[in-house]
Formats: C-alpha cells, structure tokens, sequence
C-alpha cells in the first residue's frame, strides 16, 4: 500500500465506520498517547523493564497505531504524506551528505542492548 492510498483508506474508513474526524487537537494527544503505547512496548522488549502479565509485546501493532493518528492529523490538515516524505528526505539528504560517514561514534560497534527481539 503507498502511503497516498493509506491516506484514502484511512478517510474512507473514517467516513464510512468512525463517523468523522476527531478534532484536530484530540488526534495531537491521541498521537503523543499511542506514541507513548510504543515507547512502552519498546523499552520493555529492548530495554530493561519487563512485561507485565498480559501485556502487548508486538511494537508493530503500536506503531499501526501511531501511524493511523498521524495519518488521520495529515488528513484532517490537507498534508499530503508522499510530497512531505519526499521533502524531508531530500532535505536530509542535502543536510547529512557527509555528516553521518564522518562520525567516528557510527564506526564503532553498537552498544549492547541485551535482547534484540
């Protein structure tokens, strides 16, 4: 699916089944909320807390998540993902041309975070 007919799906869905839009301050702290959702699932899976009982272990459900809200906010906004996309990664590119191979920190092995999945 590309990102253009993610943004049709997700106003189809919210037109036909959601009913419409959360305001666009609501879909702000619904963002920032989801995103907590996947810090959470993150920092137990790759960090050093523990899952609870019951507790959703899959980031990628999270992470559906925050890209349906940012989706919705794109939306609600007239932002056109594709072009914004191709914006910021041109930016970063003509930003970070060098920047990125010139750092001695990236040509040292990662540092060990215990569990990798």
């Amino acid at each position: 699916m590309t990102i253009a007919a993610a943004q049709a799906a997700v106003d189809e869905w919210i037109k036909t089944i959601g009913v419409r839009y959360f305001n666009e301050l609501t879909n702000m702290a619904c963002l920032t909320e989801e995103v907590g959702e996947l810090a959470r699932v993150m920092a137990r899976k790759y960090g050093e807390q523990s899952f609870k009982a019951g507790e959703n272990t899959d980031p990628s459900e999270e992470m559906a998540d925050v890209l349906w809200v940012l989706i919705c906010l794109a939306n609600q906004t007239g932002v056109d993902l594709t072009e914004a996309f191709r914006k910021s990664l041109e930016k970063k590119t003509r930003r970070d041309a060098t920047r990125h191979r010139e750092n001695t920190k990236l040509h040292q092995p990662a540092a060990a975070t215990g569990k990798n999945g």
